[in-house]
């Protein structure tokens, strides 16, 4: 490394335990916490701080992380990075040798278990005895039990194939199950058999369940929009564990209203916090949980511990885990 003991600069909202681990573990540094936190969904606030820095840890902004040259890697606290994703922001990074990575690791295996979860749920209709027991108490067994159904053999998509939709695929594996992937570009090397996404209008009449994993950004907006939310199976179910954006919610509400599919599981919406008043909460048959997918109880604790790892990396002139530029 050109400069043996690089000047770090940090932004993420942590808990007290996490900042602690982590200001002890960069004690050879210099360590700059920035009085400008953030959280990993806020964009960043410009702070001159960051001109002293040689690499963050956080949610810089993204004009400074442009324009600072001696800004070497940022690593984002996020696995999301729509507001980096700029071409005039990945040409200034790579005119200067710097790079990019995210925390895509850190959240891969809660959101997994969260969509687990999500379709487990929907399976033995957790949602409808849970109202149930709220409202009436009425001891629905018999409704309970025919609508219940089991998930082996039935066909699930997978539409954004990264760690996240991976990690899913492993877990839905013992459940014996159709499972297809799909992504911009398949490799050939996938563990579940993989398509372009331009085949997904042609896959959905197929499917029993939509997985939703897709990034925001321009590509991607409304990308489940009326047209194709028309062509899912009737009786179908729509996860969504990806970003709100992707989503047109006003053709999910009517497609949930007038029974063409069975049911959506949201982590995500527009916009965040959904408004008490957003017509979503009371849509039939639409369970929303507030973007909760990726925490855990450790989740601070993972993030502090998968940035240092990469620090070793950095330090190493080794390849960085989770590198998009």
């Amino acid at each position: 490394m050109p400069d043996s003991n690089p000047t770090i600069w940090c932004n993420a909202k942590l808990a007290p335990e996490p900042l602690a681990e982590l200001r002890a573990a960069l004690a050879p540094y210099r360590f700059i916490y920035s009085d400008k936190i953030v959280n990993n969904i806020s964009p960043g606030i410009p702070d001159p701080k960051l001109a002293e820095a040689d690499i963050a840890f956080g949610q810089p902004d993204a004009g400074q992380v442009m324009e600072l040259k001696n800004l070497r890697w940022v690593h984002l606290s996020s696995a999301g990075y729509a507001r980096y994703d700029r071409q005039d922001l990945r040409d200034a990074l790579k005119q200067r040798g710097a790079m990019l990575s995210n925390s895509s690791a850190v959240f891969a295996e809660p959101c997994a278990q969260h969509a687990l979860a999500f379709i487990l749920a929907a399976a033995r209709q957790l949602p409808n005895a849970l109202i149930d027991q709220q409202t009436k108490k009425s001891w629905i067994v018999l409704p309970m039990r025919s609508s219940s159904f089991l998930l082996t053999g039935q066909t699930l998509l997978i539409v954004g194939f990264g760690q996240i939709g991976q990690r899913l695929a492993e877990l839905l594996a013992p459940l014996k199950m159709n499972l297809i992937a799909l992504r911009r570009c398949p490799r050939g090397d996938e563990p579940i058999p993989t398509r372009p996404i331009t085949e997904l209008d042609e896959l959905l009449p197929t499917a029993d369940h939509v997985v939703n994993i897709l990034p925001a950004s321009a590509g991607t907006e409304n990308f489940f929009n009326a047209p194709r939310l028309a062509r899912f199976k009737p009786g179908s179910i729509f996860y969504n564990i990806g970003r709100g954006a992707t989503v047109d919610q006003a053709a999910l509400r009517a497609a949930l209203t007038e029974n063409r599919m069975a049911a959506a599981f949201l982590d995500v919406t527009v916009p965040e916090p959904l408004p008490p008043t957003d017509p979503l909460w009371t849509t039939p048959n639409c369970v929303i949980t507030p973007h909760s997918a990726g925490g855990a109880n450790d989740e601070f604790h993972r993030a502090v511990r998968h940035f240092l790892a990469n620090l070793k990396r950095f330090g190493a002139r080794q390849s960085l885990m989770d590198r998009i530029i």
